[in-house]
């Protein structure tokens, strides 16, 4: 895998490459930054599944296709959050401005577009497809901002689109170029749609029980931008004390105090472990999926690497 890796890191740099140096600078930025990968290696691993073959031209591409709709989400994102760091660099915005970030951000969305169009036709509509999803999953997380009546069934299908479709598309993508079987393709993209889902839920319930050295950012960055995830919900739909003092703090933007006050309710309560219990259910999802595909070590290897997402917040 770490050969594949840099066959596509040289295909993302490749792939943002113009006669124009200054947007070369601005749309290489967060790749130059480095990053994990997942979307990619999702894609590689799904398109070994079956198989003992390395990982082919179409499937390095399809990764990194999924890798720039992700990239440009993140420069999107970093505006609408006037953050200023992103993985222990400056953000885009932060350094050239807003207008240089959306417009760079648009620029990995349409070339994320013209390598899924080389792989053909039903690749092309499913990205374009899955931008869509990040787009309203985003604008459903957007609608309930400080919100703290904001049904839990709003925030599943907030993160459905906004994470978990990327996750989806990046493993059907690798099922797809390697011209495997429906059933195999279905059952890979419901693997990578439970991993998404159980990734978000880790990452939102590490935003509030982590250290500020711990993330590389104050802690309760969500709550403070009014963005109430499962933790907090399931905190707020208790009741008793805990719910009481938790909804009188929130709904507005968050003073410092008022975010250490939150972060020690939400803590100390039963959020934390009810959210655990619904990830554990999209672990057992991406379970059922893995029993569908093809034994193998790739299929081993995704069975332990959800289980292992979720343990990171249990042990």
């Amino acid at each position: 895998m770490a050969h594949d890796r840099q066959r596509v890191e040289a295909a993302l740099l490749d792939a943002v490459r113009t006669p124009d140096a200054y947007l070369t600078e601005i749309a290489s930025h967060l790749i130059q930054a480095g990053g994990k990968r997942l979307r990619p290696v999702f894609t590689i691993a799904a398109s070994q599944v079956g198989s003992d073959s390395g990982a082919s031209h179409e499937a390095i591409l399809g990764g990194t296709a999924c890798e720039l709709v992700h990239l440009g989400s993140l420069y999107h994102d970093d505006v609408m959050d006037e953050s200023t760091t992103r993985r222990g660099v400056d953000t885009v915005n932060a350094r050239w401005g807003n207008l240089q970030a959306i417009l760079a951000g648009d620029f990995l969305l349409a070339r994320a577009s013209e390598i899924a169009a080389s792989l053909g036709t039903e690749v092309a509509g499913l990205l374009a497809r899955t931008i869509g999803r990040l787009c309203e999953g985003q604008i459903e997380e957007l609608r309930h901002t400080y919100n703290v009546g904001r049904p839990v069934e709003s925030y599943l299908e907030s993160i459905d689109g906004k994470t978990a479709s990327l996750y989806a598309t990046a493993a059907r993508i690798g099922g797809l170029v390697s011209d495997r079987d429906r059933a195999t393709v279905d059952a890979l993209t419901a693997f990578g749609s439970a991993y998404g889902m159980v990734f978000q839920i880790v990452d939102d319930i590490l935003d509030l029980t982590a250290t500020d050295e711990e993330l590389g950012k104050p802690a309760g960055h969500d709550v403070v931008e009014g963005v109430y995830t499962l933790p907090v919900l399931h905190t707020l739909a208790s009741g008793g004390t805990a719910a009481s003092e938790l909804s009188a703090i929130l709904g507005k933007p968050l003073e410092h105090s008022e975010r250490e006050k939150v972060l020690d309710i939400v803590r100390s309560s039963g959020g934390v472990p009810a959210a655990v219990e619904h990830a554990e259910k999209f672990v057992a999802d991406a379970e059922r999926a893995c029993d569908s595909l093809p034994d193998g070590a790739t299929v081993d290897a995704m069975r332990q690497t959800t289980a292992s997402l979720l343990a990171s917040v249990t042990r």
